[in-house]
């Protein structure tokens, strides 16, 4: 078999998806009248204008002009060809495609380097959960689980592992399996010796913890040392497949609790995110021991606003904290801190206060940033003496001048003021002036280069000229209505002016032609060209009333049939007056005559 899927299967996949569905697994969704907003997933942006409309089952952004259906979202958003998103969809809808599986298992090059290497991640997965739970060289990783309040549940949940104190415990069940341990080796799962070029478990007596990507597939591993030894966590290298700064551990579990209750904990790190999903505290991730990066901020922001940060209460959690902080309100989200006590992590004080007492008296007593900040700059400080309380306040208002909200800056200055008796018009007068310096310091720095920025964004657009309109509407009635198609067809043809709307027209008359009837969704995986999918998908969400009269759309048929002519027209209107520049009004005399027919028969040709 070729491994093509009949057509019936894609139509009948696509019947069965609800886009609505699959995208909220990537963006939070929020119902706006008719249509569900968010952020869009394909660039940066703090205000949604990503809409995906359930009627038609397309989706556009206003942003950067992605739009499609089910099928080339997940394209796009997965990286997936045609064939792997429409198998993706038909597996969420129970519908087999054994014409793409057998072509699958007929080729022998099935399997590309990265699934082999998601392969061997899951083996591996499998082998260490193996060797923790059933086997003596477990043993002491398992009590040692256990005395952390581990349960079984969780260890499986979480497919917690060990790797033995062996040299070639992973490295001979791979070679067994053939999988080429070159290729393992380089996605850092094994290590290779120097002097004799033989490989060796790159893993030895730790607890494995594994690291999925948001699909849930394990790409990356780390372990953590049983007794004594350095380091005590040994991580995975950064691969193809495994880039930590843009994961969130445990996110492909957490993800619905998150958006369910609309709030996301940010954890610090492995142990503190299966403790407290264990006890019931399951909208929880943590950033997999790196400082938060603008794509796991990005991440969180694109399944909820609101964020509690809950790192270790030392110096170095504080001020990971403090940066997490500013790397998540500057992708949109409201941020809140909560501060452990007694010195003690998120996971001591589960197992010791219960994870009721976590989210009432440590989650539920965050405070905002500014006043955690203002409590990390009063800490160590003898606010009695008169230098180091000036220092605190200028550090204080200072980072008041950042704040984006005014109501915010009032409130904390009255704060300030009160506490000390100072002016508050002093104290605003020198938030202005930190404001100031600030903005002439981000004025005058180099510009920050982006090497990962979308291409070709949309240009907010200017008002358009009546014809370009006219054809926008013209098409987008056309993608609704077979009618209107048809007598578009008549009347116009492929006489549109904007090429791009003509090749649209194009490919509609063709769609009606082979018996389809009007559906948006479906037409859009006829065309082939990125650039029309964009252009298509927004015509498809503008607003216009349901029907159009005969009279409006004979108007619009004009407007495009009439522009070439009017071209015609302004070349003259230019001729005539090079005529009068020359003082040859003879000439320019018969120009306007010429013109005034013209138009005339402009205005009798309909």
């Amino acid at each position: 078999m070729s491994g093509r899927i009949p057509e019936e299967k894609i139509e009948a996949i696509r019947r069965s998806t609800d886009i609505v569905d699959v995208i909220s697994d990537y963006v939070q969704l929020k119902k706006q009248g008719r249509n569900f907003f968010g952020l869009c997933p394909f660039h940066g942006e703090s205000t949604p204008s990503f809409s995906v409309a359930p009627d038609k089952q397309i989706y556009h952004c206003f942003g950067c002009g992605a739009g499609g259906n089910a099928f080339s979202f997940l394209m796009e958003i997965e990286g997936y060809n045609f064939v792997e998103a429409v198998q993706s969809l038909g597996q969420k809808s129970g519908i087999d495609l054994p014409e793409v599986q057998e072509n699958q298992s007929g080729s022998a090059k099935t399997n590309s380097e990265n699934d082999t290497i998601y392969k061997a991640h899951d083996f591996l997965t499998k082998l260490y959960n193996h060797c923790m739970v059933k086997t003596p060289e477990g043993e002491q990783a398992r009590a040692y689980l256990n005395e952390r309040g581990f349960t079984k549940e969780m260890i499986e949940k979480f497919q917690l592992g060990f790797a033995p104190d062996s040299w070639d415990y992973a490295t001979s069940y791979l070679e067994k399996r053939n999988y080429p341990l070159a290729k393992v080796a380089d996605a850092g799962l094994l290590a290779k010796r120097e002097f004799d070029g033989k490989y060796f478990d790159r893993f030895r007596n730790r607890i494995m913890f594994p690291i999925w990507d948001p699909k849930g597939r394990p790409v990356a591993f780390g372990g953590r040392i049983i007794g004594d030894g350095e380091p005590k966590y040994l991580n995975s290298p950064e691969t193809k497949l495994f880039q930590k700064g843009k994961f969130l551990y445990g996110f492909h579990l957490t993800r619905s609790a998150i958006r369910l209750k609309d709030q996301a904990i940010l954890l610090e790190g492995y142990v503190d995110v299966i403790t407290a999903y264990g006890n019931g505290v399951q909208n929880v991730v943590a950033s997999l021991g790196t400082a938060l990066t603008k794509d796991q901020a990005k991440l969180l922001r694109r399944q909820t606003e609101s964020v509690v940060i809950c790192y270790d209460s030392d110096k170095a959690g504080t001020n990971a904290a403090t940066r997490a902080a500013d790397e998540l309100m500057e992708a949109g989200c409201y941020v809140r801190i909560a501060k452990m006590p007694g010195g003690l992590d998120p996971d001591d004080y589960i197992r010791t206060y219960g994870a009721e007492r976590f989210e009432k008296d440590v989650i539920g007593a965050a405070s905002t940033v500014m006043a955690f900040k203002m409590e990390v700059f009063r800490s160590g400080k003898n606010l009695s003496d008169e230098g180091e309380r000036i220092r605190y306040i200028e550090e204080v208002l200072k980072e008041i001048s950042r704040l984006p909200n005014a109501v915010e800056r009032d409130h904390y200055l009255r704060q300030l003021a009160e506490e000390f008796s100072l002016s508050l018009d002093a104290l605003k007068q020198q938030v202005s002036q930190f404001f100031k310096e600030g903005k002439k310091s981000k004025d005058n720095a180099p510009p920050k280069r982006d090497n990962n920025a979308r291409k070709n964004f949309y240009v907010k657009k200017k008002l358009l000229p009546a014809f370009q309109n006219a054809e926008r509407i013209l098409l987008a009635y056309m993608m609704r209505d077979l009618e209107v198609a048809e007598k578009v067809q008549e009347e116009v043809g492929g006489s549109f002016n904007i090429d791009e709307h003509s090749a649209i027209a194009a490919y509609l008359y063709s769609f009606y032609a082979n018996g389809h009837e009007a559906d948006v969704s479906q037409f859009m995986e006829q065309l082939t060209d990125p650039n029309l999918v964009k252009i298509a998908s927004e015509l498809a969400m503008m607003d216009l009333n349901n029907d159009v009269s005969d009279k409006e759309l004979h108007d619009y048929i004009r407007q495009v049939l009439n522009y070439p002519e009017w071209i015609k027209i302004e070349e003259r209107e230019k001729e005539k007056k090079e005529a009068e520049m020359k003082q040859d009004f003879v000439q320019a005399a018969k120009i306007a005559m010429e013109i005034l027919e013209m138009k005339k028969n402009l205005k009798n040709s309909f």
